[in-house]
């Protein structure tokens, strides 16, 4: 509704101010970490084109702003993967509840909650990347850099109003204290930047602080619906495959269609996936999920149509460039064609997350990484 209100009627509650309470408090450690699909939507803000990746920019803006780190939460989505990944296979071997749907976007989370209570086995115990780098800052980076968790706030920089409730939502504070403090979207970092009188398009481009500032391409197209299937199937197929994927593109789950399908063989086994965006074709899944109909292994489903480049933080378009301009295939293209562009495109290879489970987690889908990463879902009532 925020997005295609034509009178701004209603509007995401702003939480900048806390955040500029949180800068000017000697006592705290500010870290900020920005979602996958903020570099393709941020410029829009400050009249770029729709699709233009303004990641350099957007990093120099908030080390402006005064944040003590600058990190990305692409590399807590490589994060998401492995252990997604692992969880997948453990499922498929092991004889696990079957499909396994993915748990990143807290409005689709809050919608099974709601809608299919009965069906909340199906969904990875997966934190989301925002929640899981809050929780790894708050546990390895803490111990790394010898603070106290309670002096660290973690922002989160995200597409995502449901991103302001995922911070509050039980089982999400690995450290004792919540995993992240506050979630802003898109329009109130844009709001935060004009507020500093910082001239956004003059900005050099800089880059991430290290080192969980690193990521692969896997990670950055977990903005656009199917993004986070592709990503997990890239890691998934080596591992099940036993060999090194050849072409790491699963071009059957790109695209803005509502629902998308494929079977892919990945070594002995036959994978049936499926990808829902819009909380209406979530509907459709779950009630063949329900029904015993379906057929699949896996399922992504993101709560906005088009995945996270079209969610309910992003800039606002007028009609006359919504009703004409398809925003999410543009802001999917910035985060394919980044994609194409990075060194690394598989979760499992990226060497910070490497070294972070070596330091702390140990293995994939540990005790320590189930402790920290993973969370629990409740049946709620409707009304």
């Amino acid at each position: 509704c925020i997005v295609v209100c034509p009178t701004g009627a209603i509007a995401e509650k702003d939480q900048t101010q806390e955040v500029w309470d949180a800068l000017g408090d000697p006592q705290k450690h500010v870290i900020v970490q920005t979602a996958p699909s903020i570099r393709a939507t941020l410029g829009e803000a400050f009249g770029n084109p729709v699709g233009t990746n303004v990641e350099g920019k957007m990093v120099a803006a908030l080390r402006r702003l005064g944040f003590e780190k600058v990190f990305d939460t692409d590399l807590a989505a490589d994060m998401t993967i492995v252990e997604e990944a692992h969880e997948f296979v453990e499922r498929v071997t092991g004889g696990g509840v079957l499909p396994m749907i993915t748990s990143c976007s807290p409005g689709w989370v809050n919608y099974c909650e709601h809608y299919f209570p009965d069906q909340l086995a199906h969904l990875s115990t997966c934190k989301s990347p925002q929640q899981m780098f809050g929780a790894t800052v708050k546990t390895w980076y803490a111990k790394k850099m010898g603070w106290d968790p309670k002096d660290i706030y973690v922002v989160g920089i995200m597409p995502c109003t449901a991103k302001k409730s995922e911070v509050k939502r039980p089982d999400e504070d690995a450290a004792g204290v919540p995993d992240v403090d506050v979630s802003l979207t898109t329009r109130e970092l844009a709001r935060m930047i004009n507020r500093a009188g910082i001239q956004f398009n003059d900005l050099p481009d800089e880059q991430f602080d290290s080192p969980l500032g690193e990521s692969t391409g896997a990670a950055v197209i977990f903005g656009a619906t199917g993004g986070v299937m592709e990503a997990a199937l890239r890691t998934a197929a080596e591992w099940v495959g036993g060999k090194p994927l050849g072409d790491v593109k699963f071009q059957e789950v790109r695209g803005t269609d509502g629902i998308k399908e494929a079977t892919y063989q990945v070594g002995d086994l036959e994978v049936k996936v499926a990808v829902a965006s819009g909380l209406a074709n979530a509907k459709v899944i779950m009630e063949k999920i329900r029904s015993g109909e379906a057929p699949w292994h896996f399922v992504e489903i993101m709560a906005c149509p088009g995945g996270c480049v079209n969610g309910g933080g992003q800039p606002v378009q007028p009609a006359s460039v919504r009703n004409f301009v398809d925003l999410k295939a543009l802001r999917a293209k910035a985060l394919y064609d980044a994609d194409e562009n990075m060194p690394m495109r598989k979760s499992h290879e990226n060497p910070s997350l490497l070294k972070i489970y070596e330091e702390y987690f140990g293995e994939f889908g540990s005790h320590t990484a189930h402790e920290v990463l993973h969370t629990s879902y409740v049946p709620k009532d409707r009304f």
